[in-house]
């Protein structure tokens, strides 16, 4: 499963705008839209009518579903804004920000979903056989859900954007809970009414433990959490390879929403002026933010082979 904007089969992405990641994002967004409506209306009545607990907890995802993605939506527009004085480095932490709301979302409705399928177990006589429509509808639900799935992926993945990866996951996560809601029904029907409520408690599991991944993931990004190894190895490559930088030290990154801020210590020749070590820390400033996903870095230039300062300890008092 890929999680919190980690992509590391691809280190560089200059393929993309910005304004071209918000207009796939939004695009893929707004199918996602309609299709959990017709879903989660198709799901929660023909549930209700054919007595089927688990096919209405499966609408009650699609219904978490289609929320989600107004979430999205709503961050979306709110990461294109310009960096400001109050935001210096920008919005982009809106993203992370949703994936955090998805990630308590899923859980809180997984939560309720356990409670409901375990006052069904409590009383197993009160379960109803249920209609063999509900079959088809889970049925049908479950090709919806992964055509969703693979689409949306698709684009979160071309465009590298971890909001939309959790959120196509989560069209997964009602995939998987179709499968298990329509292995129920059939249980059900065979005779064993028991199956019906069991699998919306499996279906409950399934939907809370995806929503404290995700929001357990979302919570370290807004702590700082760095790049992934990957990347951070990537990136570190294109500043020892710029013309001048004879060494890369104390290189730090931290997540930004689906960009990293970096902060690096660049070695160059102690001989040559301010300037020229200036002006090779520029171009290697520029290459990093050419090649890598990185909103902004701060370079700090260092004498190579000469004592560094900044590692030495505090100075003894004077006199």
């Amino acid at each position: 499963m890929i999680q919190g904007g980690n992509f590391p089969d691809e280190s560089e992405d200059t393929q993309h705008t910005a304004a071209e990641r918000a207009a796939a994002g939004s695009r893929s967004t707004w199918v996602s839209v309609g299709v959990n409506i017709c879903l989660t209306v198709a799901q929660v009545s023909i549930g209700i009518l054919s007595q089927s607990q688990g096919l209405v907890a499966d609408g009650i995802h699609s219904l978490s579903d289609l929320v989600s993605d107004f979430v999205v939506l709503l961050a979306g527009h709110h990461a294109r804004k310009d960096a400001d004085e109050d935001h210096p480095y920008g919005h982009q932490r809106f993203e992370t920000a949703a994936s955090l709301v998805l990630g308590g979302l899923l859980l809180a409705v997984g939560v309720g979903m356990l409670w409901s399928a375990f006052r069904k177990l409590e009383s197993p006589e009160t379960v109803a056989q249920v209609h063999i429509v509900a079959l088809w509808a889970a049925g049908g639900a479950l090709v919806a859900k992964e055509l969703l799935f693979r689409y949306m992926l698709a684009v979160a993945k071309r465009v590298k954007s971890s909001m939309l990866v959790a959120n196509a996951w989560h069209a997964r996560s009602d995939a998987a809970s179709s499968l298990v809601v329509g292995l129920g029904i059939i249980g059900n029907l065979a005779g064993y009414p028991i199956l019906d409520p069991i699998a919306a408690l499996i279906v409950g599991f399934m939907v809370s433990r995806m929503g404290w991944s995700f929001g357990w993931d979302a919570l370290h990004d807004l702590m700082d959490r760095s790049a992934d190894e990957t990347e951070v190895a990537a990136i570190r490559q294109t500043l020892a390879q710029t013309p001048g930088v004879q060494g890369v030290h104390d290189l730090r990154t931290r997540k930004m929403g689906d960009l990293i801020v970096v902060d690096a210590h660049l070695e160059v020749d102690a001989a040559i002026s301010v300037e020229a070590g200036h002006d090779i820390a520029v171009q290697a400033r520029l290459r990093v933010l050419q090649r890598h996903r990185v909103l902004n870095l701060m370079t700090h230039v260092d004498p190579w082979r000469r004592p560094d300062m900044d590692r030495a300890g505090p100075a003894a008092p004077m006199g």
